[in-house]
């Protein structure tokens, strides 16, 4: 049973990290920064510091893996943070791999939260025996232009702000992930958004609960055959949770990344699937062919598979506590977090 961190209160003091693109520290960016930390100040009471290596820059944040897990490694270790917060993923968080010490982690149990290349800190931290949380970077939601979104800033005080069970995850009522350059001539352009529908019932029926594990799919490729890609019985009863990124790769890559879970003996060890909305909603309907495919092939026509669920690599989004218990309603095309994520 993964650890809970403690909950964040107003006044608590949080670190903001860069593990993987260092775009946080570059001049031109700098602005987007400051602008998200100025909305974790506002709405959530919170006192932000970053820490020592985080803002140096995209150069050198590539260059210095060992640097940024450090920053890591300090924030655990540092009793007056309360909680750890991703400013962006990027693409190599994995070279941190040989610098973290698991006992810091461990020993130091607290709120980390990001998404995308982040899945592969969440992944240490599950190695460590704590649970973390798949949502919202810095750069992105926290910075949005103009406001954060309501839906993300509600998912947010329900799901690290309080002890109470989390409950039902309502679809949001919109959506987007139009690209807008990050520059400062556009901070007050606000982003189409479109419609959104429904959690759509891929395939199953009736009424499942597991706990949370997965990412995203690209990431959880760099994981596996190292020392934090999750034992066999992790997945046992769970519910996995999977999406794309921006780079929107080919649905015949979501079929091979998906026959090795099945190859693992993953898929046949599950209670079920959720997955997030497609960037652009990009190859909407590829991927769910894909999915049934491989679930064929497998022999999991039975499996509970949910989509077009709002986390991700598009916005709003809510937050999957990994470890955390929860419940997928078929027949109701209901998703619900059936339990509290923090103490």
């Amino acid at each position: 049973m993964l650890i809970k961190p403690q909950k964040l209160q107003k006044g608590d003091k949080i670190a903001t990290v860069s593990l993987s693109w260092g775009g946080a520290g570059d001049k031109g960016l700098r602005w987007r920064y400051d602008q998200g930390i100025q909305r974790l100040k506002d709405i959530f009471g919170l006192e932000v510091i970053p820490m020592p290596n985080s803002l140096k820059g995209t150069e050198y944040i590539y260059e210095n893996p060992e640097a940024r897990a450090e920053d890591l490694m300090a924030a655990f270790q540092d009793k007056s943070i309360k909680a750890i917060f991703s400013n962006i993923g990027g693409d190599d968080s994995i070279r941190l791999l040989p610098y973290i010490d698991f006992d810091v982690i461990r020993n130091n149990p607290k709120i980390f939260i990001g998404y995308s290349d982040t899945t592969i800190n969440h992944l240490m931290c599950h190695k460590a025996g704590i649970s973390s949380f798949y949502g919202p970077a810095i750069l992105t939601d926290f910075a949005e232009n103009i406001s954060m979104h309501p839906y993300t800033i509600e998912m947010v005080k329900r799901t690290l702000f309080s002890s109470q069970p989390i409950g039902e995850i309502l679809p949001a009522s919109e959506w987007t992930s139009e690209f807008l350059p990050w520059e400062e001539a556009n901070k007050d352009t606000k982003r189409k958004m479109n419609p959104n529908s429904s959690y759509e019932v891929v395939q199953g029926k009736g009424v499942v609960q597991g706990p949370l594990i997965g990412g995203c799919m690209e990431v959880l490729e760099f994981a596996k055959g190292t020392v934090i890609w999750p034992d066999l019985d992790t997945f046992d009863n769970s519910i996995l949770f999977l999406e794309t990124s921006e780079e929107k790769p080919h649905p015949n890559l979501l079929r091979y990344w998906l026959r090795n879970y099945g190859a693992q003996g993953i898929l046949e060890r599950l209670n079920g699937i959720v997955f997030g909305k497609p960037m652009d909603e990009e190859y909407y309907v590829e991927y769910k062919e894909a999915i049934l495919t491989v679930l064929k092939e497998f022999d999991r026509e039975d499996l509970p598979v949910v989509y077009n669920l709002n986390f991700g690599h598009t916005e709003p989004k809510f937050i999957l506590p990994y470890g955390r218990l929860a419940e997928i309603d078929c027949d109701q095309a209901r998703f619900s977090i059936v339990e509290n994520a923090v103490e």
